[in-house]
């Protein structure tokens, strides 16, 4: 059994096709990468994933249950969080209060602030962002809002993390850090992964398997070494082979 299935998946808004017929899966423990140019459909999938649009046609499990069309905080509550390309903060918050946000109505819906507290500080500090936590949220940097949007994910104490562009607009250095905290995640925190990104060497260094969609459907799926290679993929999205 698959850990997240999609089976026959399509999103069309009034004549627009966003996504077209995509099955895919992702096995628990894996990191997989999914690709493709600006308006893919690759958001349009996460946002079907995690709830906020009930496909068209079409369906999601998760652990084997049908969640397709359930609310996002239902999604989230099964073990699924997600991270957004436009970070989404609460602004006027602080960066501690942001992350125990996650641990009081996420998977496990802590009852005491307390608890809460010390759950997000140790998050805070995995994710680099110790000693930031009683600023407001508005007054970070870019790579430490990235930061944040991880944090206050990793809170809902997923089962399935969702990464949508997470290194996008980062340095070589701030990347390298980001993709070390990706690979902590999975390996100390269990956690299965199905990323967005277009930083294809970040891909490459972090996913064992690799999905391309181009215009709404699946073009290919493989090992990056095999997707990059792909004759499909190379004249649709990467321009030359990488690998």
């Amino acid at each position: 059994m698959s850990f997240l299935e999609i089976t026959g998946v399509s999103q069309w808004f009034g004549g627009v096709t966003a996504v077209q017929g995509v099955n895919f899966s992702v096995g628990k423990g894996e990191i997989v990468g999914l690709i493709g140019s600006n308006g893919a459909g690759k958001t349009t999938l996460f946002n079907i994933i995690g709830g906020y649009y009930r496909p068209s046609e079409g369906t999601v499990r998760f652990k084997g249950e049908d969640i397709t069309g359930k609310k996002p905080y239902q999604v989230c509550r099964k073990g699924i969080a997600r991270t957004f390309q436009v970070v989404r903060p609460m602004r006027n918050m602080t960066v501690l209060r942001n992350v125990m946000v996650g641990h009081l109505f996420g998977k496990d819906c802590m009852k005491a602030e307390s608890q809460a507290e010390r759950e997000a500080s140790r998050i805070l500090e995995f994710v680099g962002l110790a000693g930031k936590g009683d600023l407001l949220a508005r007054e970070l940097t870019l790579v430490d809002h990235k930061r944040l949007e991880v944090a206050r994910a990793l809170a809902c104490n997923p089962e399935l993390l969702l990464l949508d562009e997470v290194l996008a607009g980062l340095t070589l250095t701030e990347m390298a850090v980001a993709m070390d905290i990706v690979r902590e995640a999975h390996q100390k925190m269990g956690l299965s992964i199905l990323m967005v990104e277009h930083v294809m060497a970040a891909v490459i260094g972090l996913c064992s398997r690799v999905i391309v969609l181009h215009y709404g459907q699946k073009i290919a799926e493989g090992t990056p070494k095999e997707v990059t290679e792909n004759p499909d993929v190379i004249e649709a999205y990467l321009g030359e082979s990488l690998v």
